[in-house]
């Protein structure tokens, strides 16, 4: 959520903000605005409610010219999104422009510090509280711009990722970031800043990931410098970026969630290269760390959304094939749960970008008392990759529709091979079935053109319930979330089992259920489960293995996939539906790759 992106060089700097933010659009956003300093070091302020393309738009009659400058989308936390609310911020005085991200939780105090000195703030937001500040710093102690930034932060409380400009401190950049990705592009005569790579990936390769409590200062024309908040100096580590421009782009699809639902045979490839090996499982973090799990007492996964219906799946892949205890928790809630935890207990912590706020404080957590912590997640160099004790990156490329799907089977992938390398004895056939899974994934999404056919019956359908069992009640959760995310039709999913303690009373002749029913132990339940559906008028879509003639009797309609091993179903099932809620969403008129009110990557608390 929220998006920096930021220029200095001898180009003019809009354009290429202005596209960093399209790259950018994926995170979620209500507004959108830049701030310029020009060749007279005058500062050019252009910001606007909606879209990055309204703001073109309002920019097309303004005097938009500069080589320096810091572009933004705001994901609403303090304030209405507004024209006034949008960032970027300018102090008082006109002189100091701020973007950031995070939120800054002693905003009041300082706020309220402030104005007895004077100040007046324009907005609602805790990021005009941070401009001022660094402003009324700067005049107050004749100093310069990095000193009053590295002043400010070490009043506030919170994260952030943050880019100031000062006209009165011409052909500077000063970037900081606590508790929120931020990321710098060393170029050959310009330097980037970005909230991740995206942006930055069309012009250099070449990029610096800040750590917590660093600022950099970056000039024009003189090499990076990166100090910490207490002013000492930062080694720079230059990394190379594994990322390709067309990874960003729809490639002939008309949604970047349908181009990521079809990418799954090869991003599922992706993620199992070279870790499955004559039979076997190797997974680098847990061989390195085999005695970690081998006297672990117990796993706790740590997780949120799509994340967390991924850990319900790990856990019981972890109990039926380490046999190892294992709890699932949400992170917002584990930080603030006075866990139990040990030496001897390690928590996985589960994010798609690996920036989820939540996870990285029940990381903190964790580690504080003592826990070994293992991440899994999809970006390179993210703060839980960098926060966490060792890990496994799932490799499934960069997810831009918000609604997570490719990032969702990959976490499942790795969570089967993480559970299968812990405790190798049952691993030989089951690593053919995980090599398997491209071509069992690329059959299922034939079942595409059925879909869609099949959604034109339920798009304007209130309400929607998903049962699912054993090791495909957490598809259930995924399934309901999914169609909730993009096509904001009310679902809930449920064991299967637990329907008669109360959903029950919900089933009616506009009520569908979908059931997920693959041939597996519980499959004669299952069958119970429909029939006391049937019973009460409701229809019933079910997803059942190829050749299942007893549900196909009973239900609406059904969606067949191919046979997989039960512990694996949940990464077939998953297709069908994703493509369910895609084509819902698609014939409601919705924007499946950024649904309102959603952000990509949840940054703040």
């Amino acid at each position: 959520m929220c998006g920096i992106v930021g220029y200095i060089g001898n180009s003019q700097c809009f354009p290429i903000l202005i596209k960093g933010l399209h790259r950018l659009e994926y995170r979620g956003y209500d507004s959108a605005g830049v701030a310029i300093i020009d060749a007279e070091n005058q500062l050019k302020l252009c910001k606007s409610r909606g879209k990055v393309a309204e703001l073109e738009s309002f920019c097309q009659s303004k005097d938009v010219s500069g080589t320096i400058g810091i572009a933004h989308t705001r994901w609403a936390t303090h304030g209405e999104p507004n024209d006034t609310n949008a960032h970027p911020h300018v102090s008082a005085d006109g002189n100091i422009a701020i973007v950031h991200n995070g939120t800054i939780e002693n905003y009041n105090v300082l706020k309220r510090a402030l104005m007895k000195h004077g100040c007046e703030f324009k907005s609602e937001t805790d990021t005009e509280v941070l401009v001022q500040l660094i402003q009324y710093i700067k005049q107050n102690n004749s100093c310069t711009l990095v000193e009053a930034v590295t002043e400010s932060l070490g009043q506030v409380v919170g994260a952030y990722a943050i880019a100031v400009v000062d006209r009165n401190t011409p052909g500077t950049i000063i970037a900081a970031r606590k508790s929120s990705p931020l990321v710098i592009g060393i170029g050959d005569d310009a330097t980037y800043l970005a909230s991740d790579a995206t942006p930055i990936i069309d012009y250099t390769d070449k990029v610096v990931y800040l750590n917590d409590d660093e600022i950099a200062i970056i000039k024009k024309d003189e090499p990076l410098r990166v100090i910490t908040t207490d002013n000492k100096p930062s080694n720079i580590d230059i990394q190379t970026l594994k990322l390709s421009v067309s990874q960003l782009e729809k490639g002939g699809y008309p949604h970047f969630m349908l181009k990521e639902i079809f990418e799954q045979p090869s991003t599922i490839e992706d993620s199992i290269r070279g870790r499955v090996v004559n039979n076997r499982i190797e997974l680098s973090g847990v061989n390195l760390n085999r005695s970690k799990f081998v006297d672990a007492e117990r796993i706790i996964i740590v997780a949120c959304g799509t994340s967390w219906h991924a850990g319900l799946i790990g856990k019981r892949l972890m109990q039926d094939f380490a046999r190892v205890p294992v709890s699932v928790e949400y992170a917002s809630e584990f930080r603030y749960s006075n866990p139990v935890i040990s030496s001897r207990d390690i928590v996985i912590a589960i994010s798609q970008s690996g920036e989820t706020a939540d996870t990285l404080a029940a990381i903190t957590l964790a580690k504080k008392m003592g826990a070994f912590v293992y991440g899994i997640c999809n970006a390179v160099g993210s703060s839980i990759a960098r926060a966490t004790d060792s890990g496994t990156y799932i490799h499934v490329g960069p997810e831009i529709g918000v609604a997570s799907t490719k990032a969702f089977t990959g976490q499942v992938t790795v969570l089967a091979m993480l559970a299968l390398a812990i405790d190798p004895g049952t691993v030989e056939q089951l690593s053919k079935d995980i090599e398997a899974l491209p071509s069992l994934i690329k059959e299922t999404l034939k079942l595409n053109s059925t879909i869609e056919n099949l959604s034109s019956t339920y798009t304007y359908v209130h309400n929607f319930l998903y049962l699912g069992r054993g090791y495909n009640y957490p598809s259930a959760l995924e399934g309901a979330l999914k169609l909730k995310e993009i096509s904001y039709i009310h679902a809930e999913g449920y064991p299967a089992a637990e329907m008669k303690h109360g959903p029950i009373a919900l089933i009616d002749h506009e009520l569908p259920t979908v059931v997920i029913a693959p041939n597996d132990d519980l499959h004669d339940k299952i069958i119970s489960n429909i029939q006391q559906v049937k019973a009460r008028g409701g229809s019933v879509i079910a997803i059942v293995t190829k050749g299942d003639k007893a549900i196909k009797e009973i239900a609406d309609h059904t969606l067949e996939i191919p046979k997989v091993a039960e512990c694996l179903s949940p990464i077939i099932v998953s297709l069908p539906l994703q493509l369910l809620a895609y084509h819902i969403a698609i014939k409601k008129g919705c924007n499946v790759d950024m649904p309102r009110n959603l952000a990509k990557s949840v940054t703040v608390e």
